[in-house]
């Protein structure tokens, strides 16, 4: 075989494959990043830049009605969705430079535009160009998953890729899905004005977090009026958007219809695999995921999956992970570098819930040796002074005190659990988190607190009495 034109051919421009392209070409490496549609993938255009932009407007307008609560008179706020969406926009059209075109051929990147796919195990085609590389990285990403509901389909049901579209008045909105986007995009939603009906068959939101943690943020949800539907299976939809029908088989078996303007489907994610010629590529799929090993190396051992088209974690942070270890292997020959197991995440609800590691309901069904400490935000000084005080702090380890997994609940638990991941990524246990000092007052001394809490059960009365006799104390 010929030499390769390429060392690296990425293919998807989204998190993962840009971290892949940038990193690759600034190491030396002849790069080409294949794309059919816009680089920056779901991150910039349709998942956390528009959400979170969107959830901070929903913020204040939450905070204005309830400003009573910083000695501030309420003011009731009078959304205008167009403009917030426009706000929207803009905030991406400010980030979009960092993944233009234009900026990764100046790292030297060879950008091509356009659908392609694989011919045979060492070639890839776009249009007249036959790719070849060393080393390929399919970085296709994931699609909302829409449901096979009656009438559903022909509703004008909006995903993650089309909510940001909106510019019209959102007056009733059906959310099929409570995990983390239908929940951010329902409480977002009704507090910018809507009326919200969330739909699911499970029995709670958030089913992949222990259900103390999960029920802080469901409570906070249905006080500010989200309505919830659980354990309900959809029959069908009737109608089109602005007028619209949902019709529900409830746990009791009993049949009701909801009425809504608009649905979002926020009810999990596909794999983007189609039409990239992965047969002739050499490379196996299964149950509609690429078969890769635990390094990302799939069945074709040119090619390696970065991001959510690797199937597991599905967040950006894991993309631009896998990014870094694909570089390793593929330029320093580091074969034996693999993710990380300690993969934290957040849903950005108010409150909001972040978790890494062990989660307690994890350890008991894996019979894991551990003990739960918990410490609350009403007991942290600076949750008190800014008024937000709601959950809780949650440290799961094992017997001696080496942290297996942490959970926050509560006011920016998305920044707070980061000490958590280096603490479990160092192997480190709850003692040396409450021998760091914290500064104070801030919420991360909750961190130290929940920590202070495996100290304080070795101060059993008997172990009390005992400092006392040895040290010549006069405690009572």
């Amino acid at each position: 075989m010929a030499r390769p034109e390429f060392d690296i051919v990425v293919i998807g421009g989204g998190a993962g494959g840009l971290v892949v392209a940038a990193g690759g070409a600034s190491l030396g490496a002849k790069v080409a990043l294949v794309e059919k549609h816009r680089l920056g993938g779901d991150c910039l255009w349709t998942g956390c830049v528009p959400s979170k932009t969107l959830i901070k407007s929903a913020h204040v307008a939450h905070a204005m009605r309830h400003a009573d609560r910083w000695a501030i008179p309420p003011a009731v706020p009078q959304p205008d969705l167009a403009r917030v969406m426009e706000r929207v926009a803009s905030v991406i059209r400010g980030i979009e430079p960092n993944d233009s075109p234009e900026r990764f051929r100046s790292l030297g990147v060879d950008v091509i535009l356009g659908a392609g796919r694989f011919v045979d195990p060492d070639t890839f085609v776009v249009g007249p160009r036959r790719l070849t590389a060393k080393t390929f990285v399919i970085a296709t990403g994931s699609r909302p998953a829409m449901l096979p509901v009656p009438g559903l389909a022909e509703s004008g049901a909006l995903t993650n890729e089309t909510l940001f579209d909106l510019r019209e008045s959102v007056p009733r909105l059906i959310v099929i899905g409570s995990g983390p986007i239908g929940s951010e995009m329902a409480q977002a939603f009704r507090r910018l004005g809507s009326e919200v009906d969330v739909v699911d068959m499970a029995a709670r939101i958030l089913p992949r977090e222990d259900a103390d943690l999960a029920a802080v943020v469901q409570q906070a949800m249905v006080a500010e009026g989200v309505r919830y539907h659980f354990g309900a299976s959809i029959l069908r939809v009737d109608g089109r958007r602005g007028d619209l029908r949902m019709t529900l088989r409830g746990p009791d078996g009993a049949e009701r219809t909801i009425a809504g303007t608009h649905i979002l489907v926020a009810a999990g994610r596909k794999p983007n695999v189609e039409d990239l010629g992965l047969d002739a590529a050499g490379i196996r799929l299964d149950r509609g995921r690429i078969v890769s090993d635990a390094k990302l190396r799939t069945t074709n051992p040119r090619a390696y999956v970065v991001g959510d088209v690797a199937g597991g974690y599905q967040f950006t942070h894991v993309a631009e992970h896998h990014a870094g270890i694909v570089l390793r292997q593929a330029i320093f020959r580091l074969f034996w570098a693999q993710p990380s197991k300690v993969v934290p995440w957040c849903t950005y609800t108010d409150p909001e819930l972040a978790r890494v590691g062990l989660s307690e309901d994890e350890a008991k069904q894996q019979d894991v040796a551990h003990r739960v400490y918990r410490f609350a935000f009403e007991e942290i000084d600076r949750a008190r002074a800014e008024g937000e005080t709601e959950g809780f702090a949650k440290l799961v380890t094992d017997p001696k005190g080496r942290i297996l997994g942490a959970a926050i609940v509560g006011p920016h638990a998305g920044e707070l659990i980061a000490e958590y991941v280096l603490a479990i990524t160092k192997g480190m246990k709850a003692g040396d988190i409450s021998a760091a000092i914290h500064t104070y007052p801030t919420l991360a001394s909750i961190n130290r607190r929940v920590a202070d809490q495996k100290l304080k059960e070795g101060l059993t009365p008997s172990s009390k009495l005992w400092i006392r006799r040895i040290f010549g104390l006069q405690g009572a």
